[in-house]
């Protein structure tokens, strides 16, 4: 499983990106992001990458314990479905009730 620690960004992006790579090239494709708690736009472009691999290989990417930054990150670039999230904005807007 690709690993990254506490925080995916620019600063780590290009070491995570290379890991995650090679593991999921060996068909490793399962990524927890339960311990993310510093992401930025690196996140998702390194996200994105291993899911073009995945798919490379007839496999896609399972992402599990993915912060709600990072899943609104994909939601703004509009990738979430890409990456197999759900969208946020769906998810996060309060019902409307309409009287008639």
């Amino acid at each position: 499983m690709p690993s990254f620690g506490a925080s995916l960004t620019n600063r780590n992006a290009a070491a995570v990106l290379r890991d995650g790579l090679s593991r999921v090239t060996q068909g490793d494709v399962a990524v927890d992001c339960s311990a993310l708690v510093q992401v930025d736009s690196a996140a998702v472009a390194v996200l994105l990458a291993w899911q073009r691999a995945a798919a490379g290989r007839g496999q896609a990417l399972a992402l599990t314990g993915v912060p709600p930054q990072l899943a609104e990150l994909a939601s703004l670039y509009g990738v979430d479905g890409l990456l197999g999230l759900a969208p946020v904005a769906a998810a996060s807007l309060p019902e409307h009730h309409h009287r008639h």
